[in-house]
Formats: C-alpha cells, sequence, structure tokens
C-alpha cells in the first residue's frame, strides 16, 4: 500500500507498507523532509511495523513519538503527518492530480443564488456528475453570509442591514458571518469527492485544501499561514476565513473568504458578533485585526485573482468551465423553495 501526505506548508512524507492480517508489514517512510539523527528514520519505521489497520493518525504518531530518539528534530513534517499517510494509504485516498480540475469563474450573482450554487455543485460532484471544481466567486449585491448554525438575530443588527441594503442569506456550512462588499472580497468555493481528504481529521484537511492559497500568496509577497481551525492570517493580521461542509453522498465543499479591502467601520454597525469578539481581545477597530489583501499587495483585485489562479493551474492543472443549464436551473429552484425563504434563513432565529 502507498500513502501520500504534503504538509500544509511543509514537506511531502511517502508511506509503503504491506498490509497482512490487518497490520503494517514491510514498512518504509520516505520524503523530503529534514530529520536528525539520521537513525530516527529506522525508529520511524520500527514503530510502524506490526501496528494493527485500524488505529487513527493520532494514534499512530503517539507510537512513534514514544518509539523517537531523545532530542528528535523533524523539520517540514511531524510524526503526525505520518500517520495521516499511513491512513491515507489504507483509505485509498486520492490526490490533486488524480482529477481534472474545472474552473467556473462568471459574472456577479445574487446573495442567495450563490448558496444554491454551492449545494447543487457539491451534490453533482459527489454524484459524479460534475469533475472537482473551483468557483471564484463575483457578487451582485452586498451580503452578511450567516453560518449554518448561527442564531440570525444575534449575528446581524437586521436595522442596520436595513439601512445599508445588505441583505443576509444563510450557507449549509458552519463557521461564522462573513460581511460581503462587490469588490472588497475574494470568495472562492472547491467542490470534491471527499476521497480527496481521506485519512485526515477535519482540522487537518482545512489546512491541506488550502495549502495551494498559501502558495498563491507567496507569490504576490505576502507571508501567510494557516491559523487553526480555519483562518488564513499574516504577520499584518486575518486575511481569510474557511469554512466546510461534508455530504454524505462523497463529496466535500470548502469554500473560503479573503479580504481584498474592508469598510470595518460598517461592518461592526452590521454585524454583532464582530462588536464581540473585538471587545473580548481588547481591540477597538476591525482594522487592526484584519489586514486586506489590496494593502499588502497593491495590486487589483482582478490581478490577485488572475494570480490565483494561475498558481492553482500551475500546480494541479485547470480546465475553463461554466455552470451547466440544468445546474443554474437547480440553484435558482433550490433559492425559490430554501436559501430565497425567511424560513430557511431564520431557522435558528
Amino acid at each position: 500500500m502507498h500513502g501520500e501526505y504534503k504538509v500544509p506548508g511543509g514537506k511531502l512524507v511517502v508511506v509503503d507498507f504491506d498490509l497482512e492480517d490487518g497490520r503494517l508489514r514491510n514498512t518504509l517512510v520516505s520524503g523530503d523532509f529534514f530529520l536528525e539523527p539520521d537513525h530516527a528514520l529506522e525508529r520511524i519505521t520500527a514503530a510502524l511495523d506490526g501496528l494493527p489497520a485500524h488505529l487513527e493518525a493520532r494514534d499512530i504518531a503517539a507510537r512513534i513519538d514514544a518509539g523517537l530518539p531523545a532530542g528528535t528534530m523533524m523539520l517540514g513534517f511531524s510524526a503526525e503527518a505520518v500517520g495521516i499517510a499511513v491512513r491515507r494509504a489504507l483509505t485509498h485516498a486520492a490526490d490533486w492530480h488524480d482529477y481534472d480540475w474545472r474552473l467556473i469563474h462568471e459574472g456577479p450573482q445574487d446573495p442567495a443564488l450563490h448558496m444554491a450554487i454551492d449545494e447543487v455543485l457539491t451534490e453533482e460532484v459527489a454524484a459524479g456528475r460534475r469533475p472537482p471544481t473551483l468557483r471564484v466567486w463575483e457578487w451582485a449585491a452586498p451580503a452578511v453570509v450567516i453560518g449554518s448554525f448561527q442564531s440570525l438575530r444575534n449575528e446581524v443588527d437586521a436595522e442596520a442591514a436595513r439601512r445599508y441594503g445588505v441583505t443576509v442569506v444563510r450557507r449549509i456550512s458552519g463557521g461564522g458571518a462573513m460581511f460581503i462588499e462587490p469588490g472588497n472580497t475574494i470568495t472562492y468555493s472547491l467542490y470534491a469527492p471527499v476521497s480527496l481528504v481521506q485519512g485526515m481529521s477535519f482540522a487537518d484537511s482545512y489546512a491541506f485544501l488550502d495549502d495551494w492559497v498559501l502558495g498563491a500568496l507567496g507569490e504576490v509577497g505576502i507571508r501567510a499561514w494557516y491559523q487553526p481551525l480555519n483562518d488564513i492570517t499574516s504577520d499584518q493580521g486575518k486575511i481569510a476565513g474557511a469554512a466546510q461542509k461534508r455530504l454524505s453522498g462523497g463529496a466535500v465543499l470548502h469554500h473560503v473568504t479573503m479580504s481584498y479591502d474592508i469598510d470595518a467601520d460598517k461592518m461592526l454597525q452590521i454585524l454583532r458578533i464582530g462588536r464581540e469578539k473585538l471587545s473580548d481581545k481588547g481591540i477597538k477597530s476591525a482594522k487592526k485585526r484584519v489586514d486586506p489583501l489590496r494593502r499588502q499587495t497593491g495590486m487589483p483585485r482582478a490581478e490577485v485573482i488572475d494570480r490565483m489562479i494561475g498558481h492553482f493551474r500551475g500546480r494541479y492543472g485547470l480546465t475553463d468551465d461554466r455552470l451547466g443549464a440544468a445546474e443554474l436551473r437547480a440553484a435558482e429552484k433550490r433559492v425559490a423553495d430554501k436559501f430565497g425563504t425567511a424560513e430557511w434563513t431564520a431557522r435558528v432565529p
């Protein structure tokens, strides 16, 4: 069996082994990582040999850690990364390059339609009717997007939202509220078979699915990293927040909103949770907590998006595509039946 795991921001870990009577045998660990002392690799291999195949990555990591020589230095990887590579082998996980990735980047669409498109395309990938897809959003109107389990009245000042003409919609994934203004955000979704993240915990999959973004940001001069559970940040402040939903049919939706520019004063008038979080952290201005891409890069928003798409294309391959007529009809029906209704938006009042 063969498993690979590229540590987000780190190195590649490869594990090969035989599976005999439910246990790992003849194990081989390799990769482009750094490890001292040299004989620690033998200890890692010895720790894996004979392990039962049902162990989770964290349990495998504990066995490895227990067998390492004192003072071992693991650079670019960890014992847990080895455990994840083992689990990916056992679950027959896929690699990014196993898929023919498609790109959808179309004109502005209404907030509720974006919510519906996310659900429809995830289901289409799960059913095998659509290849794995990267979709870059364009917004037709300002919006607040709340998480699936958030309380509407606790998160949004309804009067302020009406005053500024901001539409409130609810997505199918969890996480916190997002304040959106057309031209001020960069939002994208990944729709992928769940096999791409097999063997990983939810927390590990967040960083794994956005590792390409860190590479793209690095190309435009931003040193960014993933801050668990779901933030992309830099030494200048938070850049983006991610959310994820896995469907029982076998697909994962992973979407991210990045701040290109921000009207912090307006955001704090509309988002109640924003005031509370900032107060909790002793920060008086959102501008000190969120640092937009416009200030950090000096680049037009369209150029940042083009550079991101180009990085993904160069790394994994990407074929231009568009939303199918049947997919659009299905999404419009979801707006009428679900995402555009008060029952859905206020399902947690």
